[in-house]
């Protein structure tokens, strides 16, 4: 009868939370807060589902799935291609925003615990919900794609330490501290070891059945989990490590393939337990949580906007990184939930903690969708912003104004490369504008002519003597930004050939007609490129292996300059 019971919960979650997942797509709103309002509607409003122990350690295993995904999906690679922003920046801003909850709830009265859980769960934005909107946008390989990235990565790795710490926050001091570093030091050694020697040859033999794969990985996880937890630490940093462990292993995407759903199915019931947790709060809490709301919502991206500034980049890509952070994170909630578990936080500061989570991932996707509309008419407030990138840009530029340049390359990363190596061989004089400061410094290095702005902005066209350009070629999969460079290029110089970039068709047709000579459409480039291939070398297996050397030695050139990242990052919604 329990059994049956159970079963019935368990269905009636899932069903209820498909209801409001497809409603949530239709509206394009993220999932995550849809499985908080299912539960919110099982348990308290409705009271169909009242026995939630069997929910709460379903949940548990959810978070350990989820933390086990993130360590799989981990790349600390990210944080070298965009550095300081993502390390020095992301832990500022953590620190900044920990420091404000913090206050902000102490100064109101509530206890330092409490204090300190908030500013923990207001330090991090969420992973899950940016990433899979900026994947549906085709925005994760722009520019403010990657610092987004970077930035989330640095705090995702905060917020697991964040949790391994407050499990033994009561009692704390500098003794406990020292002994739980030293034991989480010991436990990475063995899972590094355990990488090097041990996985690849157990791996290696397991791969050579995909059920005997997928029981191999979900075995680590679980040894994993219940090593660490026999040492005093929490179950989920087991998962996570254990999928870090896996990582790098040559099996690692097909395990993620396979562990995916598990994780989908499991945190979608910890997502739901948390609305089932969430109580009707007083009046205090209401006010608390519109203050934290407002915080979230516009302190955060202001603070992030101007760290990113700091860091040498423009207003653009600076804006575009910091609406995307306008929220609290999944971590968040899985903080809280520990907090409440452990008694550390009452029903109240926990139900406000996820009613700001639900707002505040819902209000992104909103942010994240009209976000070029927003840029556009706070463009003259962003302007007081660019003063602290890099002087303005001053010392970032290697420019003539009396030279006549052959050819205007706007977007220098990746395809930008191949170009500049083909014009260089055809001795073309060429200037480059690019808005990301780092691509211009190496620009610098190499001597090739280039301007650090953004070609959106009026200012930086003015400086651009379009009239003598007798190319134009914009790497740059922005449709506003490229119908603008077509318009400026057409106005003064008809006989300039322009080239513009689209990823989809119907953008592609419609700068045809907005009068490019020629769109690039680079999913599609790649086809056209293998047949000149087969034409090429026939059957000659000689030329063949010529080109594949060139090919090789190109591509290593690309890693070492940070191309060797994928365009799409798969995460949770």
């Amino acid at each position: 009868m329990i059994a049956d019971n159970i079963f019935m919960d368990i269905g009636l979650i899932i069903i209820v939370a498909s209801v409001f997942a497809v409603l949530a797509r239709l509206l394009k709103q993220p999932l995550v807060p849809a499985y908080v309002i299912t539960g919110f509607l099982l348990g308290p409003i409705l009271k169909i589902i009242t026995n939630r122990s069997i929910i709460e350690t379903l949940s548990q295993m959810g978070i350990a799935f989820l933390l086990f995904m993130v360590g799989l999906e981990i790349d600390l690679n990210k944080l070298k291609t965009i550095g300081m922003v993502a390390t020095l920046g992301g832990l500022a801003k953590s620190i900044i925003f920990f420091t404000t909850g913090f206050l902000i709830m102490l100064l109101a009265g509530f206890s330092t615990l409490e204090s300190v859980y908030v500013g923990i769960i207001l330090a991090f934005s969420s992973t899950m919900v940016v990433i899979k909107i900026l994947s549906d946008k085709k925005e994760l390989d722009t520019l403010h794609g990657r610092i987004i990235v970077g930035f989330l990565l640095m705090e995702d790795l905060l917020a697991i330490f964040a949790i391994s710490i407050l499990g033994n926050i009561i009692g704390f001091n500098f003794t406990i501290l020292l002994m739980a570093l030293g034991k989480a030091l010991l436990l990475l050694i063995i899972a590094f070891a355990a990488n090097k020697y041990l996985f690849p040859a157990v791996f290696k033999f397991s791969a050579k059945s995909q059920e005997l794969l997928f029981l191999t990985a979900i075995s680590i996880l679980f040894l994993f989990s219940l090593f660490f937890a026999s040492l005093g630490f929490s179950i989920s940093i087991g998962a996570f490590v254990a999928g870090v462990a896996l990582a790098n292993l040559p099996y690692s995407i097909e395990i993620i393939g396979k562990v995916r759903s598990m994780r989908d199915f499991f945190s979608t019931i910890f997502f739901v337990s948390l609305g089932m947790s969430i109580v009707s709060i007083d009046k205090a809490h209401i006010i608390m949580a519109s203050a934290l709301i407002i915080t979230v919502l516009l302190l955060k991206p202001l603070v992030t906007l101007f760290i990113t500034s700091f860091f040498g980049y423009k207003k653009r890509p600076a804006f575009l990184t910091s609406i995307s952070m306008a929220q609290t994170s999944e971590f968040s909630l899985i903080i809280a939930t520990q907090g409440l578990l452990l008694k550390h936080i009452n029903e109240q500061v926990f139900s406000m903690t996820a009613i700001i989570a639900v707002l505040t991932m819902a209000a992104t996707s909103y942010f994240i969708k009209y976000e070029y509309s927003i840029y556009a008419a706070l463009k003259g407030f962003l302007r007081k912003f660019d003063r602290f990138s890099q002087s303005g840009g001053k010392d970032l530029e290697l420019a003539s104004h009396d030279k006549q340049y052959d050819v205007l390359l706007v977007g220098y990363d990746r395809m930008g490369y191949s170009i500049v190596k083909k014009l260089h061989i055809l001795k073309k004089e060429l200037l480059v504008v690019d808005y990301n400061p780092e691509v211009i410094k190496r620009l610098i290095k190499q001597n090739i002519h280039c301007i650090y702005g953004d070609i959106s902005d009026a200012e930086v066209i003015e400086r651009i003597n379009l009239r003598q350009v007798a190319m134009v070629i914009s790497t740059s999969p922005d449709k506003r930004d490229n119908n603008l460079l077509i318009k400026k290029t057409k106005e003064v110089n008809k006989k300039a050939m322009v080239f513009v970039t689209a990823y989809k068709v119907e953008d592609a047709l419609q700068l045809y007609d907005s009068g490019a000579d020629y769109v690039i459409i680079p999913h599609l480039l790649g086809g056209d490129h293998v047949s000149v291939l087969i034409e090429r070398f026939g059957n000659d297996m000689d030329k063949l292996i010529q080109h594949k050397l060139a090919h090789i030695e190109d591509l290593k050139n690309r890693q070492s300059l940070g191309h060797d990242r994928p365009v799409h990052h798969h995460t949770h919604d």
